[in-house]
């Protein structure tokens, strides 16, 4: 990843927070020197030092041939937002994308048992519905076993996590503060999002 210096994302915690806020992420992989790509669901677990991605393909995806034998970038990004100069105080100045992203490499792990990819999909049942668990539970063993057959489960570790924050700093506190005022008053909820990242940065 490109990172100017004003722009380095370097704490890990807040990193790792980021990804689990934003998770719905663009997977890309190679095959025959050309990247291919999915956007998945992920459930981000760090513990004693480790960060591990889970998800799931469609059985039918072929990425899921490619990612255990070739490292595998995954793209967490939002919000995001276009800066226009008018907000500068130089008449000569140029417009500007304000944006957060976070890349994870690694190589994953396709897990062929049953009851890992249970615990896969009761992660992320967990994670993003915790409502739909008792109904979860009532499903009988035949539908999910079917279910299971449909999918392709993995983990991925993290070997390399790299970040970048876009928040205008390399612009004046007023010219920041017009930023963040006009980015507030938007009907676009990641517009105001951004903005508040821009007035905590």
């Amino acid at each position: 990843m490109y990172t100017p210096s004003h722009f380095r994302f370097d704490d890990e915690q807040e990193k790792i927070a980021f990804m689990k806020r934003y998770s719905f992420a663009t997977m890309v992989t190679i095959k025959d020197q050309l990247p291919i790509a999915t956007q998945l669901p992920f459930v981000i677990n760090d513990n004693a030092g480790r960060i591990v991605l889970s998800s799931h393909f469609a059985l039918a995806n072929e990425q899921a041939k490619y990612i255990e034998a070739n490292t595998s970038l995954i793209i967490f990004s939002e919000p995001h937002a276009y800066i226009s100069p008018a907000h500068y105080d130089k008449q000569e100045s140029v417009p500007t994308w304000d944006y957060i992203a976070v890349h994870a490499y690694g190589k994953a792990k396709i897990l062929e048992e049953e009851s890992a990819k249970i615990k896969v999909l009761e992660q992320m049942i967990h994670f993003y519905d915790q409502n739909y668990l008792e109904q979860w539970n009532s499903l009988s063993d035949r539908f999910k076993t079917g279910m299971l057959k449909g999918i392709v489960a993995f983990e991925l570790e993290v070997t390399d996590l790299q970040g970048q924050k876009k928040l205008s700093q390399n612009k004046t506190v007023p010219e920041r503060e017009r930023i963040t005022a006009h980015l507030e008053k938007s009907n676009n909820t990641v517009e105001t999002e951004l903005a508040n990242y821009i007035k905590n940065v």
